[in-house]
């Protein structure tokens, strides 16, 4: 079976891409956003958060038995985790939450990589509405040569 036998299955796959994006891309704004935040309600300095995906597709291959068994099934979100890097500690005596060292516990939080991160969503929700614009212009085409 073709991924093409089952349209709405493709649109299916790339709208679970462009969810999986979309969250990304909130939880690298709200780690920018609180990349200078030392002292949180919970205690502490903030923690840089990640999305953990679910690997679907292997999941479904490692029990099919044959090609015809795969299923393609999208990007699946099972949670977003704290990092379990530790704080960055940074001297400054004059701050506020400072140690008796003069350290500060600073988010472990880096704005390169977070940039990094978001350009990797961005590429994957442009590759995702690609998809549905390609398979927009093939159904639209499809339709014009049946009307002929």
């Amino acid at each position: 079976m073709s991924v093409f036998d089952k349209p709405l299955s493709v649109f299916d796959i790339s709208a679970s891409g462009l969810s999986a994006a979309k969250v990304k891309m909130g939880v690298i704004a709200s780690n920018i956003a609180n990349a200078q935040v030392t002292e949180t309600p919970g205690g502490g300095p903030y923690r840089r958060k990640e999305v953990q995906f679910a690997t679907v597709l292997n999941k479904s291959m490692i029990g099919g038995s044959s090609i015809k068994d795969i299923k393609l099934n999208g990007v699946k979100i099972m949670g977003v985790k704290e990092s379990t890097t530790p704080p960055l500690m940074v001297y400054m005596p004059g701050h506020p939450h400072a140690d008796e060292q003069g350290f500060v516990s600073m988010p472990n939080v880096s704005i390169s990589n977070e940039m990094v991160d978001m350009i990797s969503a961005s590429r994957s929700y442009e590759a995702n509405t690609s998809v549905i614009s390609a398979l927009r212009k093939m159904n639209n085409r499809a339709l014009d040569i049946i009307r002929r």
